[in-house]
């Protein structure tokens, strides 16, 4: 919806494993070494920010706030980086460009505001 604020939180599960294994508790346990990124494209009215920090106080983005503009349509890019440098520029704020690291995950969302 439009003009909304919705609370979320994201869970990491290896669905290649028989069971499931859920690695969300190993990304939390681990939290000064990952961080999730969520990256709207342009034109989509949404912004996202953190709700949870690791153990430095740098964001860690399992539990986040998305907040909705005026109707628009897009993608929402999540990443889990890995070992990324949380101190470089813009990194803190939400922008991977440049954190560096290694991507474990990344999945891109079709989002349409209405």
């Amino acid at each position: 919806d439009a003009n909304t604020t919705y609370v979320g939180t994201v869970e990491f599960l290896n669905e290649l494993e028989t069971p499931v294994e859920d690695i969300t508790a190993e990304v939390a346990e681990e939290d000064e070494e990952h961080q999730v990124f969520y990256v709207p494209s342009p034109g989509l009215n949404a912004m996202v920010t953190y709700n949870d920090q690791d153990a430095n106080g740098n964001p860690l983005g399992l539990k986040f706030t998305l907040t909705t503009g005026d109707s628009s349509t897009g993608t929402l890019t999540v990443t889990l980086v890995h070992e990324g440098n949380k101190d470089a520029a813009g990194v803190s704020d939400g922008n991977p460009e440049n954190a560096g690291g290694e991507t474990d995950i990344q999945a891109v969302f079709e989002i349409n505001i209405q």
